[in-house]
């Protein structure tokens, strides 16, 4: 009985041996079934960096061109020092000694070795992008005393922008691939140099090259023996530019003479090709391209005059009287005035029990369409603007490019507003009031706009109806020869009356060429024609509350929109001159040396040098003689039996609504505040500018 017992228990555990054993076996096989083919690729790799490496050969971005295949942004050689993980037995003192051999923080090596903790071991951790050459030997020399074998030194080739600051907002920066953007694209991979603004963010994918590949045999400490095998890189696609490198400059060098802030877009209005584009304050993005300190990077975003910001695109400012051909054009075309319809100007003018100053105080009489354009007479635009009503202006501000996105090929650009009785409705839950059209009709209230929107829409003007697109990119070579790119297509066409518009063309080469304001815009070879404008950013209650705000804070900002010439246009565009003042002033003499420019040329003349100076208090020129294709409204006995009141700028006029800030209660652009919805009471400004217009001491709405 024991015996049987006995017997029955070994036979238990005996099977229970076997079955253990078979589970084991199947447990075993069914892991080497994963390593051999689950993961035979990965163990394969691993087995092959074993005595292998791959080494990355970064590829060179493409070459950027202007238009006449001018260089604007290269390549250079640089460095760069890694750390390969998989021969360091202490990671620790090598992150540590690192840091030392290089004189820069420990923490900061330590935070990028961290980032890249999850990628496999042989591939290199690149710890400086763009070493200088005391880092470059200092890591040799260690190397060298095996001090630190686990770091490799390699050459690379790094962005360089010859240009330093000129263009840095059109050109845009480069920089490391974000977790985001690899995460976004799967043929990034972590340390990918990318173009984070600009052209270079759109145009990546042209731009970036491809990576090629080096595999060497390393010894045990991970030095290389041979070389297996080597694909070379291949260099990104060269694309040329729009841009003209004279025109870019004659824009920025004068900015620079005249010591004013901006933005100016320049544009061929046949097709849209932007000439010249300038965003300032600006910043070298040969700073971002080794990798950007943090100090650098700190100080750019705390700059009050935010030079990262791209104002072309993305500032939005009162259009001021730079808006009245949008009025004018709209009353035309809806049939509310003919060409030769009169306003009478007393130097204000009373609407909806509220008296509207223009910037002229003893007033301008008795005024046509071409003549209020010329001396820029808001009571007329006043009344014009009251008759047509803020949608239909809405209607036509819109069909010229305002208050729209251009479309562009640079990101993040905001569309300004022109207000509308729906946008008023939908956005405040408000009705409009007939007496807010009032400053509408002069730029002012809530209407804003971007530079490059106005841009377009003096190329509009100049070619007859058609709002163009402005693009950058003329022609790609993808190493089979340059390419055109055609141009992207319109965003609209609209039929506009050739004779309706011929007398707002009228009214802009008096501007320029009869008593008008845009006179240091005048050259001697072609006829130009353009507009003034100034944007009020504060009123005096403003004034009185912006505590702690700089003079140049208070200033008020100065526009020029132009093309020329007259009658066949090929340039138009726009200077914006922050804080300048008035816009016959700096903005004007901008537009002057752009122009000139432009012409020398097409003449085959030298470059003409930048303005000496541009003095807000210099003297206004003399007025153009008048020529045989003059408006012939327009006679030398009128030009001279105006008086000089009227030639020079002057005047006063009553003050904007006090004390509002633009909608939303932000700061607008620029660092200043922005008045609000029309129609808020304020008191008198004294001693106005030229376009100055406001209100009375009864309130109301008013603008420059």
């Amino acid at each position: 009985m024991a015996q049987n017992e006995e017997t029955r228990r070994i036979g238990f555990w005996l099977s229970v041996l076997q079955y253990s054993v078979t589970v084991l076996f199947s447990i075993l096989a069914v892991s080497f079934w994963v390593l051999q083919v689950v993961d035979h690729a990965k163990f394969e790799e691993m087995a092959e960096n074993n005595h292998q490496r791959t080494l990355a050969l970064k590829a060179p971005r493409g070459i950027v061109f202007d238009r006449n295949k001018r260089v604007l942004v290269e390549n250079r050689h640089s460095y760069s020092i890694s750390i390969v993980r998989e021969h360091t037995k202490d990671l620790n003192r090598t992150t540590r000694l690192l840091a030392a051999v290089l004189s820069v923080p420990e923490a900061r090596v330590r935070d990028i070795v961290d980032r890249h903790r999850r990628e496999p071991t042989y591939r290199p951790i690149t710890v400086v992008q763009d070493a200088t050459l005391a880092q470059v030997a200092a890591v040799m020399a260690r190397r060298l005393d095996s001090e630190l074998p686990d770091v490799v030194v390699e050459q690379v080739p790094a962005r360089h922008y010859p240009t330093d600051a000129m263009a840095a907002h059109l050109f845009g920066y480069v920089g490391e691939a974000s977790d985001a953007q690899v995460a976004e694209d799967r043929e990034l991979k972590s340390g990918d140099i990318v173009g984070q603004s600009g052209i270079e963010k759109v145009y990546n994918r042209l731009l970036k090259g491809e990576d090629g590949a080096r595999r060497v045999v390393v010894n045990s400490v991970g030095r290389e023996i041979r070389t297996l095998e080597e694909e070379p890189p291949t260099e990104g696609q060269r694309i040329q530019l729009t841009i003209d490198y004279d025109l870019q400059k004659a824009v920025e060098d004068g900015f620079k003479i005249s010591g004013y802030n901006g933005a100016a877009v320049v544009l061929d209005p046949k097709n849209g090709d932007v000439l010249a584009f300038t965003s300032l304050p600006g910043y070298d993005p040969n700073a971002f391209a080794g990798g950007i300190d943090r100090t650098t990077w700190a100080s750019l975003n705390t700059d009050l005059l935010r030079p990262l910001q791209n104002r072309a695109i993305q500032g939005r400012y009162s259009p001021g009287s730079t808006f009245k051909m949008a009025v004018a054009l709209a009353a035309l075309e809806e049939g509310i005035i003919t060409p030769d319809f009169k306003a009478s100007c007393a130097g204000g003018a009373d609407f909806y029990g509220r008296r509207f100053a223009c910037w002229k105080k003893g007033g301008h009489g008795a005024i046509d369409l071409r003549h209020a354009i010329e001396q820029s007479c808001d009571v007329y635009f006043y009344t014009v603007g009251n008759m047509v009503g803020v949608d239909r202006i809405n209607k036509w501000a819109t069909n010229l490019g305002l208050g729209v996105k251009s479309g562009i090929d640079l990101p993040n650009e905001v569309q300004g507003l022109v207000p509308s009785t729906q946008w008023k409705r939908e956005r405040m839950h408000e009705k409009w009031y007939a007496g807010e059209t009032i400053s509408v009709a002069i730029g002012q209230g809530q209407v804003s706009v971007t530079p490059v929107s106005m841009a377009v829409y003096m190329a509009t003007l100049a070619n007859g109806g058609t709002r163009v697109t402005p693009h950058l990119l003329k022609a790609i070579d993808n190493g089979e020869g340059w390419k055109e790119v055609p141009a992207p297509a319109p965003q609209s066409k609209v039929a506009i009356n050739p004779e309706k518009l011929q007398a707002i063309r009228d009214g802009l080469w008096l501007v320029v060429n009869g008593i008008g304001t845009g006179g240091k815009a005048r050259i001697t070879t072609r006829d130009v024609s353009g507009k003034t404008g100034t944007a009020q950013v504060i009123s005096n209650e403003g004034k009185a509350a912006a505590a702690g705000k700089t003079t140049r804070d208070l200033r008020d900002h100065g526009w020029f929109v132009f093309f020329a010439p007259r009658d066949s246009p090929r340039i138009a565009g726009v200077i914006f001159a922050e804080h300048s003042g008035h816009g016959s002033d700096a903005a004007a003499s901008i537009a002057h040396h752009v122009l000139d420019t432009f012409f020398a040329r097409e003449d085959g003349r030298p470059i003409p040098p930048p303005p000496v100076i541009v003095n807000p208090e210099a003297p206004k020129p003399p007025a153009r003689p008048t020529t045989p294709d003059s408006p012939q409204d327009l006679k030398p006995a009128q030009v001279a039996a105006r008086g000089p009141d009227e030639a020079a700028p002057g005047g006063a006029g009553a003050g904007r609504p006090g004390g509002a800030v633009a909608p939303g209660g932000a700061a607008a652009p620029g660092g200043a505040v922005r008045t609000g919805e029309a129609g808020t009471s304020g008191s008198g400004r004294a001693g106005g500018s030229r376009e100055t217009s406001g209100v009375s001491d009864s309130g109301g709405a008013g603008g420059r």
